[in-house]
C-alpha cells in the first residue's frame, strides 16, 4: 500500500508536466479555458496522424514524384491559404489499411470532443501537389468550410476547426503567454 502512493504522487506530477510543457509544431499544447484537455487531445492526435501521414509519404510517395511536382509543392507550403478539398478524403479504415501498425498503432476515431475526424490523403497522384490532410471540426462539431486561412486562433474560440495539411498546422489555438 505504501507503494501505491509514490507511485500516484509520480504520475499526478508527469500529468502536470506534460500540461504544462512548451507548444511545438505551431500549435498550442496549452490553451487556456473548459475544454483543455479536449483541445489538448485533438492537437496531440492531429500532431501523431499527420507525423505518421508524413513518415507514409516520405517512403512511398516522394521518392516517385517529378522534381517539378516537388518544386510546386513546395511554392504551395508560402500561401496564405490553403484548400483541403484539393485532397481526397479517406476513410479512417482505409487509412488505418496505409498506416497500421508500420506508422502508427491506431487511428483515432473521435477528437476530444467526440466529433470524428476528417481525414484526407491522395494515394494515387504522384504528381498531386496536397498530398495529404486532417481536421477536427472543434467543439460545435460542423466544419467552417475547406478553405483555411493559414494561422493561429484564440484557444478560447472552441468552435474554430483545427486543421493540418502536408507537414504542418494551417489552423491551430495560438499559445497563450
Amino acid at each position: 500500500m505504501t507503494l501505491r502512493i509514490p507511485f500516484a504522487v509520480l504520475g499526478a506530477l508527469a500529468l502536470t508536466a506534460l500540461t504544462l510543457r512548451p507548444a511545438a509544431s505551431g500549435a498550442a499544447d496549452a490553451p487556456v479555458g473548459n475544454d483543455l484537455p479536449m483541445q489538448r487531445q485533438t492537437i496531440k492526435d492531429i500532431r501523431n496522424v499527420g507525423t505518421a501521414m508524413f513518415a507514409w509519404y516520405k517512403d512511398e510517395m516522394a521518392p516517385k514524384r517529378s522534381e517539378e511536382t516537388h518544386k510546386k509543392a513546395e511554392a504551395e507550403s508560402q500561401t496564405k491559404s490553403v484548400d483541403l478539398s484539393e485532397v481526397p478524403v479517406i476513410s479512417r479504415e482505409e487509412l488505418a489499411k496505409v498506416l497500421v501498425p508500420r506508422y502508427l498503432a491506431a487511428i483515432p476515431e473521435k477528437d476530444g470532443w467526440g466529433h470524428p475526424y476528417e481525414f484526407h490523403l491522395n494515394t494515387q497522384d504522384l504528381n498531386a501537389v496536397r498530398v495529404m490532410g486532417l481536421r477536427s471540426a472543434g467543439q460545435d462539431g460542423t466544419f467552417a468550410g475547406s478553405v483555411y486561412e493559414i494561422g493561429p486562433f484564440d484557444p478560447q474560440d472552441q468552435s474554430q476547426d483545427i486543421a493540418w495539411i502536408d507537414g504542418y498546422f494551417v489552423r491551430w489555438p495560438q499559445a497563450t503567454q
